[in-house]
């Protein structure tokens, strides 16, 4: 079983950068695609980004693109979200994911093991 705690969340402004950290434990880290995904109030989950086993590829929402990073360490058993340029509508809940599906489901299939989630407002 296999246990995840996001941290990192926070308020920021516009424009702002902030960095999510997400924990594993109780299972083999490096054996597990990672993702993030996101739910806004009022809204259903969203994938965000996703990012492979050994950290080759990875795999991003189109309205994340080009400003948020996935990356993994799969020595301290941590996966990462960078998130640059933040927007208002970039505020939501973030929930990191374990499984084995890459890119993982939008729907989030393929991702078995879920976090309790880090609150990220921005404001404008």
């Amino acid at each position: 079983q296999v246990q995840l705690v996001e941290s990192g969340g926070g308020l920021v402004q516009a424009g702002g950068s902030l960095r999510l950290s997400c924990a594993a434990s109780g299972g083999t880290f490096s054996s597990y695609v990672m993702g993030w995904f996101r739910q806004a109030p009022g809204k259903e989950r969203e994938y965000v980004a996703g990012i492979k086993r050994s950290g080759s590829r990875r795999d991003y929402a189109d309205s994340v693109n080009g400003r948020f990073t996935i990356s993994r360490d799969n020595a301290k058993n941590t996966v990462y979200l960078q998130m640059n340029s933040l927007k208002p509508e970039d505020t939501a809940v973030y929930y990191c994911a374990a499984g084995w599906q890459y890119p993982p489901g939008r729907e989030g299939d393929g991702m078995d093991y879920w976090g309790k989630g880090t609150l990220l407002t921005v404001s404008s």
